[in-house]
């Protein structure tokens, strides 16, 4: 497929949201939109009491209080992955890390967005919190693997990054161990 100039329709913050034509194999050409997004970070934080700390906060665009694993934005000129996984754990926690294991890297959704999020597994948490953004408004969970596996069965973890985040980190700890 052939690219033509993107228009930007709308941009913000942390991303912004193009139009083009594409020319397609067959010859036809489709308008399609696309959304420019930041890369971003997940982090599964497991206290000494193996504990996942988990966090809730009110998602707008879901218009309800999500549980989710801490994650964030790389919106930092020249800020790495870990560095921002340790930043927004910080943030949203009140902890960091002195062990991060990056877990997996990816797309969340490549048919319309690029938002690229690094996963992170955080271990011996030591307590140095950073404010929070202003906007948020966080409350912080420890749940055991078991509870949050039975959180996800239940349909009570709805997000599809803790959900992957969660299965990640188990799966690396049980190979481990």
């Amino acid at each position: 497929m052939k690219n033509n100039q993107n228009q930007l329709i709308y941009q913000c913050k942390i991303f912004s949201v193009y139009e083009e034509t594409v020319a397609l194999p067959d010859g036809r050409s489709v308008k399609q939109s696309w959304i420019d997004h930041k890369p971003t970070v997940a982090v599964v934080a497991v206290n000494t009491e193996n504990k996942v700390l988990m966090i809730k906060q009110y998602r707008t665009a879901a218009k309800k209080r999500l549980l989710e694993i801490p994650a964030g934005t790389m919106d930092v000129e020249g800020e790495s992955p870990a560095i921002c996984a340790q930043r927004e754990l910080a943030e949203e926690t009140g902890f960091k890390a002195k062990n991060l294991i990056k877990l997996y890297e990816g797309y969340l959704v490549p048919g319309y967005c690029n938002e690229y999020m690094y996963f992170f597994l955080a271990e011996d948490l030591y307590y140095e919190p950073l404010s929070a953004d202003d906007d948020e408004f966080i409350e912080v969970l420890p749940t055991t693997f078991a509870e949050a596996k039975q959180l996800l069965k239940n349909g009570e973890i709805i997000d599809a990054k803790t959900a992957l985040g969660l299965i990640l980190a188990e799966n690396y700890i049980h190979q481990t161990q």
